[in-house]
Order: C-alpha cells, then sequence, then structure tokens
C-alpha cells in the first residue's frame, strides 16, 4: 500500500473510459472533466481502484440485444428492470479502453465488471443482482479500509449505485463533487440521485 496521509481511505475511480467520454459510444456530457480533478488527488489515498465496464457482444444491458427496442427505454429481465443503452464498453475494443489522460499509476486494483452475458453491473462492489460481489468489498476489508471516496461516470448510474452499496456495507462514503458527472437520462436522474446519496449520509466533499 502507498504511504499517504488517508491511511484509511480509499480512492475508487468508476468508469473513466473512453465511450464514456466525449466521442463515445455513450458519452456523458462533459465526462472527461474528472480527469483533471481525479488525477490531481490519486496519489493521496491509502488505496485505489479504477473499475472498467467490460461487456461482452450482445450484452443484455444493450438496447440491439432486444429486438424492436430503443436506447434508454427499460425492459424487464426476469424480475428486474433493465435500463438498455447503446453498445458500450466492449471487452477488449478501445471504447472500453480507460481515456487516456486518466493516470492509472497510482492504482493498486483494476476491476473489470459487467462481464455476464446475461447480467448488468452498476457497482464496483456487487452485480445487479445485489448478491454476487465483484470483491472489492473482501479487498478493502482484508486492509482495514472503512473510508471510501468515489469518481467518476456516472453520479445518477454507476456512482450512485458503488456509492449506496458501499453505505449498506457499513463504509464511510463520500463523493468528489468535481469528479463525477450524470448521464441526465430520464430527466431529473443526477438530482434524485444526489438527493437520495444525501439522504443515506454520504458526503460530498
Amino acid at each position: 500500500m502507498k504511504k499517504n496521509k488517508f491511511k484509511d481511505s480509499a480512492l475508487i475511480i468508476i468508469d473513466v473510459q473512453n465511450d464514456f467520454c466525449s466521442g463515445g459510444a455513450l458519452a456523458v456530457p462533459d465526462g472527461e472533466a474528472v480527469i483533471p480533478v481525479i488525477n490531481a488527488v490519486s496519489e493521496q489515498f491509502a488505496f485505489t481502484a479504477a473499475t472498467q465496464d467490460w461487456h461482452p457482444e450482445g450484452h443484455v444491458s444493450f438496447a440491439s440485444s432486444h429486438p424492436g427496442q430503443s436506447p434508454y427505454t427499460t425492459v424487464n429481465i426476469g424480475k428486474a428492470p433493465q435500463m438498455l443503452w447503446p453498445d458500450h464498453c466492449v471487452a477488449g475494443t478501445s471504447g472500453a479502453d480507460f481515456h487516456p489522460e486518466l493516470n492509472t499509476d497510482s492504482c493498486n486494483m483494476l476491476l473489470r465488471k459487467g462481464t455476464a452475458l446475461q447480467m448488468d453491473s452498476y457497482s464496483a462492489f456487487f452485480e445487479n443482482d445485489r448478491v454476487t460481489p465483484t470483491g472489492l468489498a473482501g479487498c478493502l476489508h482484508n486492509l482495514n479500509i472503512s473510508s471510501v471516496v468515489l469518481c467518476g461516470l456516472a453520479i445518477d448510474y454507476c456512482v450512485f449505485y458503488s456509492a449506496m452499496d458501499a453505505v449498506g456495507l457499513g463504509l464511510s462514503v463520500s463523493i468528489l463533487k468535481d469528479g463525477v458527472r450524470g448521464v441526465g437520462v430520464p430527466q431529473g436522474s443526477v438530482r434524485r440521485a444526489v438527493d437520495e446519496l444525501k439522504r443515506v449520509g454520504v458526503s460530498f466533499v
């Protein structure tokens, strides 16, 4: 572990990938603006992890996998609702790569999620079935890390679910407010996400 003043804290960088930045298949408005903010702080933490969406072709979250459906609509997969997206972050493609300006040299852990064909994964901690762990929680527990700061893309989806899961795991959770951006679909999703996060005790720093 790196030696620095945040000895009990981890920085979790969520999905700062080409497909979520300008020109990408699922570009988050102003998404790349988070990069200099994240780069400025990433070496100040005891532990840093970065996640990547890493989907197989034909992933269940792709609208193209559901004939007659369009991106940004919701369908039921079993008993669970699934937002449909444009094809994005397909494993091994340039769109799934970290943005080239993101400094990952300080990362202790790189975590790929959404790798199962029939299951999406927003959270850095659990797949969308809400029970299958990614391994991040166990890693933090083994390192005696009880506080996390989240940043990246997007505040109304993957950052939101990661933060909610972190709260549920008993971690102290903060979000780097200048280090996140939102999809904004459906309208008002960013405000609802921020309000809910504040309601459960997440701080914005």
